[in-house]
């Protein structure tokens, strides 16, 4: 019996053991566990705290706008680092590169800076992102904005760029010759007629007439003034039309005249900056940055004697066309979520102002003229016939082979300006060439 009792409780001593043993592995696969559960979350915490890097390009900056922009994003946005790279200060090499990068899918640039012509090249290219969805996620009212701004940015019904800062052609004259500036083509042919030798003047108008670009921008406000389009909304060629070749007419008029320079032909923005500032001029057409020429006392004759407007009407609205830089986002960036931060930053009030007062860029935000400090910062600002230039603006064609439309309506309308055509075959000319490039 004693010899059974202490079988008994030898087993009973193991089974115990054995018991214990369990539970002490049980608990510590819990205890381990736990662990790995909380070492996981905070893990996540780590990673969701970590900095997202940024790169950020754009053309060369000589004012100090870039660094004060990328130092007021970094300090409101303390997880996301930006690395600035710096494109050529050509606008053609820095599509040129953006393009190669872009075709070659490399996410190795986030956000970049683009020309108001580039969006629908991009957006056909598959190179950037659509931006519908952050912009409806955050409630960005896209009527805060010029509508041209807007337009330039928008192809096949969506936004691929958003609008940072704006240039516009418009209309110089000279404050101690004309008492009112011309509303229309007709009024302001009337006086430069009139008005040319006053006040030692050699021209009655200058205008960019020669063939390249500038020839195309100076012809879309004519065309837009008269109502007419080169491609409508609905991406249909619609060049041929009375408006359009209404417009050439008055083109070819104006240069044609007895008040334009003999040699008119040839001119581009530098050639009428000079003139302008010599004071051979009572009218020119050209963009915001010649008022601070006609204002440099090292090289102005007329500081103190010019005015601006809008450009003078046709049969319809006046039209300027537009000009400036939009921000994108490349579509195989790492980071969209991120990229969208700071392209609502380079776009929104807070950096477009930074952008007005260190760098001098026209803002394309509308209640910004408002602010104080912006309209302290530059006296174009300040001046309301510079908002309503800016309402008045238009893109180029919105296309996604703008450059083989530019170079056509660059020949097409230069030989119509040489004489060497008429206004109705120019039109059909361009409407013809233009349908053929798109459908190649």
């Amino acid at each position: 019996m004693k010899h059974w009792k202490k079988v008994f409780g030898i087993m009973s001593l193991l089974f115990l053991s054995i018991f214990l043993a369990a539970c002490n592995s049980t608990d510590e696969q819990a205890s381990s566990e736990t662990g790995n559960s909380e070492k996981e979350t905070t893990e996540e915490k780590q990673e969701e705290e970590e900095k997202v890097t940024l790169v950020y390009s754009s053309g060369v900056d000589t004012t100090d706008a870039t660094e004060k922009l990328i130092e007021a994003f970094e300090a409101s946005h303390p997880n996301i680092d930006i690395e600035y790279r710096e494109m050529p200060a050509d606008t053609g090499q820095q599509h040129d590169q953006y393009v190669t990068a872009f075709s070659a899918q490399s996410s190795e640039i986030d956000v970049f800076e683009g020309d108001v012509i580039w969006p629908a090249e991009f957006a056909q290219a598959n190179y950037t992102l659509d931006l519908d969805r952050f912009i409806k996620a955050d409630g960005i009212n896209m009527d805060d904005y010029f509508p041209g701004t807007v337009a330039a940015g928008k192809f096949n019904g969506k936004q691929w760029a958003m609008p940072m800062f704006s240039d516009a052609g418009m209309l110089y004259y000279r404050t101690d010759i004309v008492d009112t500036p011309p509303k229309t083509w007709d009024e302001l042919i009337k006086q430069a007629k009139s008005l040319k030798g006053e006040a030692g003047t050699q021209f009655g108008y200058l205008m960019q007439a020669a063939q390249y670009e500038g020839l195309v921008c100076n012809a879309i406000e004519f065309i837009a003034s008269y109502g007419g389009q080169i491609i409508n909304e609905n991406n249909e060629v619609v060049a041929n039309s009375p408006e359009t070749v209404k417009a050439i007419k008055k083109m070819q008029e104006i240069v044609n005249s007895a008040f334009v320079p003999d040699n008119i032909l040839n001119f581009m923005e530098t050639e009428t900056e000079t003139a302008w500032i010599e004071g051979q001029s009572v009218f020119a057409r050209n963009w915001p940055y010649m008022q601070a020429s006609s204002n440099d006392p090292e090289r102005s004759k007329v500081i103190d004697k010019i005015g601006i407007t809008t450009l003078p009407s046709g049969d319809a609205d006046s039209a300027a066309t537009l000009g400036g830089w939009m921000a994108m986002i490349n579509r195989y960036t790492e980071h969209p979520e991120a990229a969208w931060e700071l392209v609502k930053f380079l776009s929104g009030p807070e950096g477009q102002k930074i952008r007005a007062i260190e760098g001098g860029s026209a803002p394309t935000l509308k209640a910004l003229y408002e602010d104080a400090d912006i309209k302290e910062a530059s006296p174009l600002f300040a001046n309301p016939e510079f908002q309503k230039v800016l309402a008045a603006a238009v893109p180029r064609p919105v296309s996604p082979i703008y450059p083989e439309i530019s170079d056509i309506l660059q020949i097409e309308l230069s030989s119509a300006l040489t004489g060497d055509q008429t206004a109705e075959e120019a039109a059909a000319n361009i409407q013809t060439k233009v349908e053929a490039a798109i459908n190649e």
